[in-house]
């Protein structure tokens, strides 16, 4: 009778724990919510007018002395341009009159944006605008009466949650994957402005651009980056809260272009050690490296070697945080800085700065009228900067990436459109000549280091020389 009891008690207990773990179901959630995510495919047209194509002569055999007239006579015409795929990405409707919320990556290069809708219909879209340092862009198609997402908070999200992408990997379109919150408010190298959701959400090429949902059924991020050794996916992606999303679309619809504050320094971590040998209790704050001659930061008395602890009454706990905090504060207000200097708090006083207009959204407006040639090993398309931008960036070299090639070895290693390239290996580069001398000295399977400067960060991004990636 016992045993019979306690087994009885076990068949109970797993009977129960069965019940109250099982896997959530998530088909409500996408057959209410999954309408509003887009498909978005951009191309870009191929430069092809300086090609012309001759008509075939009107068989007359050579020797024939109608055949020199004609040849004089007939005119050649145009090549046809020539669209080509340059992109495919996700999206997703904010508004029922159009409004959709994607990566810039995923058009900023585009000439013609076309978006498919779940119920088949496809529209030409505008691009209204770009923030490439948020990697947010804001396109609108002419409908309404549009199913749209419901926006979620962020700042309520859990680790280990349950959380759901809708978007179109490798063009598979309204694919739906699951997973869970890994980590939040994450900083990645060269993204200074976003505190990204990390999760185990599958992620591939093609869902940039789409939707991460809450179990509500909210969309509380935009799925935008992979951490990959192989391309695909490999437990590691990263989505842009919504709540940076919206505030840089607003910004994108009033004036199509995004302002922030800026401050003029280079800045580092804080670790344990340079705590310690700066006299601070805990290793937290930004380290100053270097402050810009006649910055607001040179201007409020800002100096190498001070760290920074607090900016406009916000905490600065790490390095990554000051950037965050000081682009969000509006330019042109004056605001209180609390620093670390020679072992005591001092506070000053800061009028903030604006950055300088986002390259990328100049960059392909101009690429309505000249297409820039993407031919070199890396699958740049390059151009130099004048003294005024010199002046403006304060740089006395470099060069701008007016395109990249998708797919390319530079597209690959995450060189993006705006970023400026100030160095290759040891070398300054000066000139697009001095550049591709120095490219085609490469032999296949070296590394090279390019030093790229992307809004106010600087840093070097290495890449692989391989036969493959030869043009």
């Amino acid at each position: 009778m016992p045993q019979f009891i306690l087994i009885s008690l076990f068949l109970f207990s797993s009977t129960a724990f069965a019940q109250t773990n099982e896997l959530p179901d998530f088909t409500g959630l996408v057959e209410k919510h999954g309408a509003a995510v887009v498909n978005i495919s951009a191309t870009q047209t191929s430069n092809t007018l300086n090609n012309h194509i001759f008509p075939e002569m009107p068989g007359i055999p050579e020797n024939s002395p109608f055949y020199d007239f004609f040849k004089r006579h007939m005119q050649p015409f145009p090549a046809p341009r020539k669209s080509e795929p340059k992109s495919l990405g996700s999206g997703f409707i904010i508004s029922s009159d159009g409004y959709i919320l994607t990566n810039a990556h995923v058009v900023e290069t585009a000439d013609e944006i076309t978006v498919k809708l779940n119920d088949k219909r496809e529209f030409v879209a505008e691009v209204i605008g770009t923030d490439q340092k948020t990697d947010i862009a804001l396109i609108k198609i002419n409908a309404t009466e549009l199913p749209k997402v419901t926006q979620g908070n962020p700042e309520n999200l859990r680790v280990g949650e349950w959380v759901i992408a809708i978007g179109s990997p490798f063009g598979f379109e309204h694919s739906v994957t699951a997973g869970i919150v890994s980590a939040k408010g994450r900083s990645l190298a060269q993204e200074n402005y976003v505190p990204f959701i990390q999760t185990d959400v599958a992620i591939n090429p093609g869902n940039s651009g789409g939707p991460l949902f809450n179990m509500k059924g909210e969309v509380v991020g935009i799925n935008s980056q992979i951490y990959s050794q192989t391309g695909g996916f490999m437990g590691l992606s990263f989505a842009i809260p919504i709540n940076v999303a919206t505030e840089i679309a607003g910004q994108l619809k009033v004036s199509g272009k995004v302002s922030r504050g800026r401050i003029g320094v280079m800045i580092q971590e804080v670790t344990k050690e340079l705590a310690e040998s700066f006299g601070l209790s805990d290793s937290k704050g930004a380290l100053v490296v270097s402050v810009e001659k006649s910055s607001p930061a040179d201007l409020a008395g800002i100096k190498a070697r001070d760290i920074i602890l607090q900016f406009d009454e916000k905490e600065v706990t790490t390095s990554s945080d000051l950037p965050r905090i000081v682009g969000n504060t509006k330019p042109g207000s004056t605001v209180s800085v609390q620093v670390w200097r020679n072992s005591s708090f001092k506070t000053v006083k800061i009028e903030v700065g604006e950055t300088h207009s986002d390259e990328a959204t100049d960059s392909r407006k101009s690429r309505q009228n000249k297409k820039p040639d993407t031919s070199n090993r890396l699958g740049l398309a390059l151009n130099e900067i004048t003294a005024e931008q010199k002046k403006q960036l304060d740089i006395t070299g470099g060069l701008l990436v007016e395109d990249v090639q998708p797919n390319g070895i530079a597209s690959r290693s995450g060189i993006r459109i705006g970023d400026i390239i100030l160095g290759f290996n040891s070398t300054d580069v000066k000139n697009v000549d001095q550049f591709n001398q120095l490219l085609n000295q490469t032999k296949s399977g070296k590394n090279i280091a390019l030093l790229i400067k992307r809004g106010d960060l600087t840093t070097f991004i290495t890449m692989k020389i391989t036969d493959d990636d030869k043009n």
